[in-house]
């Protein structure tokens, strides 16, 4: 029996037999503690199937998962993004490209050296893109042209025609003219129509099999969520990926009277401490339940997700939408988590094309702002954002959606979690940029004419309400770190931790016009109260536990 299975020394595993109450008594589950300064606390234990050694979030990764080829992944992210930020390919690096997809498909390569269908449609659809509509500087460079130009008759004979297609849709832009791409029509009126935004519900609400999506191929899939995040979504386009989030009907709807969901981005953080989950903890002693949601593993970062955290330690991760009404509703908890696989399983499928395509599609912003469980009182959405530009989309969703209050935040990694770190000198909108709304008075925020809506827009300077400026812990992919910062500032241990869940506890209440923190200060303080007094702590142990018990 192992007796340490992460290199962390404040944590450490020990083996317990089942109760005789448990049906199958000959199963051993490790138990996880966590140490401090006052002793040894024990949480409940992941069964030892599932431990792996789940230290860094790179273990969670399925398996099952086809891995791209990684000198075309290289490829796409040099050339798979937007018009400012793409970097032409040197003639040398073309060639080695464009040598890996001929010899893949003419089947020379074997296993993970494959360069998948999905592959080939995003590397060539942001060719495509670039040569069509992409500014001079980041056009096709002189390498590249030579390049295809070596490669393209050799190509058209070995690529399907939905690669074609993809890659010379009108047969003018590689220069040796092809019939195909102009006479290509799909296979079915799924592929007919995939250009089309109104269809998209139609598209993506599928399973993936066989290489094949409702009739799609991975190719034209691919080629279409890469190209739509290149061009940079309109409006209505986002507004349709919110639609295929719908796809089970109406959601269970809590008796609470104030409900948050939380939009962490899903590919977790590689760097920072992950506030978020202890955050839900605090809010929810003050009566401000929380809805987390997002998955176990997500590319393109792969790092440290609430989902990782919860199963680590003990809790069970696969939640009905109604066992999370229930976690929001019940008294000594006050917050769920609600993974993917669990509340939208075809967009769930998705995962390991969105691994292929290397870039983040429109669904990466969507996904962000889901009511997969409603309440009878007021709702907020909470989302993070990077990229300058998807503030303002983010809060129009979430105007959409009829929530009373919503606020984007740019916090570190493109998380939510706001710091107290000195803001450094850097391009773009700065971290702790958070724009926002909240409604005024108490009409109902589902009837979107009848509401006054006041927007707001700063940037939350830690310091301004009494907190030291600190560095934010790093936990370079480690979800034990990332649980042991948390566990201890909920333990009252004070430091970097603590102030930032106490940060982004009181001042999201306050920005979202909560009950009780219409003054920062007390919001803050309230915060402090809910951690110092054990309350905070006790929830997320009532979380695991309950978590095994909820039917």
């Amino acid at each position: 029996m192992r007796a340490l299975l992460t290199p962390e020394p404040t944590l450490s595993f020990s083996s317990i037999q089942i109760n005789s109450r448990n049906p199958n008594p000959s199963r051993t589950w490790t138990s996880l503690h966590f140490l401090n300064r006052d002793g040894r606390h024990r949480l409940l234990g992941l069964k030892e199937s599932d431990t792996r050694n789940p230290s860094l979030s790179s273990t969670y990764r399925n398996s099952k998962l086809l891995k791209p080829n990684q000198t075309v992944l290289e490829a796409q992210a040099r050339v798979c993004t937007g018009p400012t930020q793409t970097r032409p390919l040197s003639e040398e690096q073309t060639f080695k490209v464009l040598d890996t997809i001929l010899r893949s498909v003419r089947g020379e390569l074997k296993d993970e050296e494959q360069v998948s269908k999905a592959q080939l449609g995003a590397f060539f659809a942001g060719m495509t893109i670039r040569a069509n509509a992409f500014p001079e500087a980041t056009q096709w460079s002189e390498g590249e042209r030579c390049a295809m130009k070596k490669f393209w008759p050799l190509l058209v004979r070995a690529l399907p025609p939905d690669v074609i297609f993809i890659a010379d849709p009108e047969g003018s832009i590689m220069g040796l003219g092809s019939a195909v791409g102009p006479q290509f029509v799909g296979n079915g009126t799924s592929e007919m129509r995939l250009e089309t935004q109104g269809v998209l519900k139609d598209v993506l609400t599928l399973k993936l099999e066989d290489g094949k999506s409702n009739g799609v191929s991975e190719s034209l899939l691919s080629a279409f969520l890469i190209g739509q995040r290149m061009n940079r979504e309109t409006d209505r386009e986002l507004k349709a990926y919110c639609l295929a989030f719908d796809e089970l009907g109406p959601a269970p709807v809590a008796d609470v009277r104030s409900l948050t969901h939380y939009g962490e981005p899903y590919d977790g953080n590689t760097r920072y401490f992950r506030s978020t989950l202890f955050v839900a903890a605090v809010r929810s002693c003050y009566g401000e339940s929380s809805l987390l949601h997002g998955v176990e593993w997500m590319p393109p970062k792969g790092g440290v997700t609430e989902e990782q955290m919860l199963k680590f330690m003990g809790a069970k991760t696969n939640l009905s939408l109604h066992q999370g009404k229930k976690f929001i509703e019940a008294e000594e908890v006050g917050f769920a988590y609600i993974s993917k696989r669990e509340a939208r399983p075809s967009l769930y499928s998705l995962i390991g094309l969105r691994e292929q395509i290397k870039k983040r599609p429109s669904l990466a912003t969507t996904e962000k702002v889901q009511q997969f469980i409603r309440a009878k009182g007021r709702e907020s959405i909470v989302a993070g954002f990077y990229h300058e530009g998807y503030e303002e989309p983010l809060l129009k969703l979430m105007k959409r959606r009829g929530v009373h209050s919503g606020l984007v935040v740019k916090g570190e990694e493109g998380a939510l979690s706001m710091t107290t770190r000195l803001r450094s000198a850097s391009k773009g909108l700065p971290v702790n940029h958070c724009p926002g709304f909240r409604s005024v008075g108490i009409e109902s925020a589902c009837e979107v004419d009848g509401v006054s809506r006041q927007s707001f827009r700063l940037e939350v300077n830690a310091m301004d309400y009494g907190f030291e400026p600190t560095d934010t812990p790093r936990t370079n992919r480690s979800v034990s770190k990332n649980i042991e910062l948390g566990l201890a500032a909920l333990r009252g241990e004070k430091g970097p931790a603590y102030d930032r869940i106490v940060l982004n506890a009181g001042i999201v209440d306050h920005l979202l016009g909560c009950d009780g923190a219409e003054d920062e200060s007390l919001a803050l303080e309230r915060a402090k109260e809910a951690i110092d007094s054990g309350k905070a702590h006790k929830r997320l142990l009532n979380y695991i536990k309950m978590s095994h018990k909820v039917k």
